[in-house]
């Protein structure tokens, strides 16, 4: 009859909700791979637009009761409507259960490829420190040129450090749920590796250009007295000529 129609209808929406659940939301879910924690995000979207669309499915069963009730003697339909409003909630709260889970996860995924984007760009940074070194390993030539290295390689590491901090805070936040931990703990130990080396020379380089600035101006300053000196000795030299000195004459400037 009726009422074994109706009571069917409840059942298998009932055991849809509790399947649904049980796949979806009472599971211990680990993410150690971002493939596991995508497949994850696109499942959790599936769920939520599968369990929207049993909505009309829930209305259909909502009318048919109210339409049963509503010409039934009352002790035919009492169990019927608990059985309804049980229904209902257990949905409401699965979709409501879903949906959070579904935001809570697409919000962890966005985390991570915001934590891979503030990574690249920083190593993209250390490329080019790494590159600027290079460069300043054995330059040769005057302070002038050997300053604008300097000026060049400092310019670079005034390097802000609001990347590196998103890095570290966005790492945590995923870490403490247990989310990729392994990945990113390897992630960033070969980052703040390899940004603490690169550190440390640029630094040893700084001191060594500075050194090399100074030793140049030195130089520089030696040969320009040596100039000056040669131009008084030339110019004397040139007057003696003029005068028809002979060099015997003036035997400490021709030696």
């Amino acid at each position: 009859d009726k009422t074994v129609s109706l009571r069917k209808d409840l059942s298998e929406m009932h055991e849809w909700i509790t399947q649904a659940e049980e796949e979806y939301l009472e599971r211990d879910f680990e993410y150690k791979t971002p493939e596991e924690l995508q497949k994850a995000v696109e499942e959790l979207k599936r769920a939520k637009e599968e369990a929207m669309q049993k909505e009309v499915k829930v209305k259909l069963i909502t009318g048919s009761v109210n339409n049963f009730i509503a010409k039934a003697p009352p002790a035919a339909h009492e169990a019927l409507k608990k059985e309804l409003d049980v229904l209902i909630t257990s949905y409401q709260r699965l979709c409501s259960r879903l949906n959070g889970k579904c935001k809570t996860l697409e919000e962890v995924w966005a985390c991570w490829r915001e934590l891979l984007s503030y990574l690249d760009a920083e190593n993209k940074w250390l490329n080019e420190i790494e590159l600027k070194l290079k460069a300043t390993e054995n330059i040769q030539g005057g302070a002038e040129e050997i300053s604008e290295s300097l000026d060049s390689l400092e310019r670079l590491m005034r390097h802000p450090e609001d990347n590196r901090n998103q890095i570290r805070e966005l790492a945590q936040t995923l870490t403490d749920g247990g989310i990729l931990d392994e990945l990113i703990n390897e992630k960033l130990e070969k980052f703040n590796t390899r940004w603490e080396e690169l550190q440390q020379e640029a630094v040893r380089r700084q001191k060594s250009l500075e050194q090399s600035i100074q030793s140049a101006q030195e130089t520089d300053k030696t040969l320009r007295l040596i100039q000056e000196s040669l131009a008084v000795i030339d110019k004397q030299l040139t007057a003696y000529i003029a005068d028809r000195v002979d060099a015997a004459q003036v035997p400490q400037e021709a030696q």
